[in-house]
């Protein structure tokens, strides 16, 4: 089969497109013929070794701190689609057909243990979508009965999971007021609708031409990042008090942020685009009663809550463009380059004329 493989950390010239022999599932696992694979932020900083350790933030390391699971070479790719063409040793032999999209969570931890403490992922410790095929757990591929395309389908896994993570973490309620940085990506994009599911009211924090893409999908009002005060600007946009703060940018913007919330508001990051190392002023967190909330990835309750949505219609997809998985390294350069709204996703070559070519730029 051909796949994108991650040979080392660095640059592009790490991601190789080759032929590589097609896995076989072991027992208690399916193949998945895979159809779409959307892209992530976590893809490149893996890539880049941009996670840094504890002690040294500009140490080159991945994204699991402690103990690494990433192995070279490692195929990438979480949010993957497609039709399982072969189960293992214990798998009912009728799940063959079936379409699926994966829950790219490694829990490490037993159905109903919902802690997240030992979390890793598919793309990461083991190998992922950017593929022809994929092996994964079978309770991991969930069928999916939805009138929505395969590309559109692989723009929900990781953002819309580590969105709703993120709202579970921060206790986001009907009738609160969020503001989402970094609104436009395929995290921010998902906190607006899926505030919106929760009967809040979102408002997002973008770079202008955006504006009028995020106010489609649910936004009630929206400030420029560049703004030269973010804090004033804020309060003219923002109808009464902000109550959670979802935050994927940090970097400069971080101690505004704080700022911003209401007393005993709730900061929750899953991200940090704009930079991970901040200035917090202690005083400014415990004199309002701050809470801070690390996120990451999502629980199996979190994934199933978001495949309810998905097929009842109440989150849309937001794909902005497909790239064949051979055109891997340009389908890259255009995600860093942060132009446009939503998701891309990566179509296998054999599946581009009925998976990718409508979708295509």
């Amino acid at each position: 089969m051909k796949a994108v493989q991650l040979v080392g950390h660095g640059g592009l010239e790490q991601l190789v497109y080759r032929e590589i022999p097609t896995p076989a599932p072991a027992r208690g696992e399916v193949l998945i013929d895979v159809h779409a694979c959307g892209m992530n932020n976590t893809d490149v900083w893996v890539r880049e070794g941009a996670y840094g350790t504890e002690t040294d933030a500009a140490e080159v390391s991945t994204w699991r701190r402690g103990r690494s699971t990433l192995e070279f070479p490692r195929i990438q790719g979480t949010d993957t689609v497609g039709v399982i063409a072969a189960v293992g040793d214990g798998v009912p032999a009728e799940r063959v057909g079936e379409r699926v999209m994966v829950d790219f969570s490694i829990y490490n931890r037993p159905e109903g243990d919902e802690s997240l403490a030992d979390i890793d992922y598919i793309g990461h410790g083991r190998d992922g979508g950017y593929a022809e095929y994929a092996t994964v757990p079978a309770e991991n591929a969930y069928e999916i009965t939805s009138d929505i395309s395969d590309a559109e389908l692989a723009t929900f896994c990781c953002a819309y999971l580590t969105a709703e993570q993120m709202l579970d973490r921060a206790r986001l309620a009907s009738g609160e007021n969020i503001l989402v940085t970094g609104a436009s990506g395929g995290v921010g994009s998902a906190i607006v609708q899926l505030a919106r599911v929760r009967g809040a009211i979102p408002y997002a924090v973008t770079s202008a031409g955006k504006e009028d893409a995020l106010r489609e999908i649910g936004a009630e009002g929206v400030i420029l990042r560049d703004t030269d005060d973010l804090v004033a600007a804020t309060e003219r946009v923002v109808d009464g008090p902000v109550d959670v703060v979802a935050d994927l940018v940090a970097g400069p913007m971080f101690n505004d942020l704080l700022r911003i919330l209401r007393p005993e508001g709730r900061y929750t990051t899953a991200g940090a685009i704009g930079g991970p190392v901040v200035d917090l002023d202690l005083r400014t967190m415990y004199l309002k009663q701050l809470e801070l909330h690390g996120s990451s990835q999502g629980t199996r309750t979190a994934f199933r809550r978001l495949v309810r949505y998905i097929e009842s219609g109440e989150i849309k997809p937001l794909l902005d463009r497909a790239f064949r998985l051979s055109e891997f390294h340009e389908a890259q350069r255009t995600f860093m380059a942060k132009t446009y709204v939503g998701k891309l996703v990566v179509v296998p070559d054999r599946h581009w004329e009925t998976v990718g070519a409508d979708h295509a730029s």
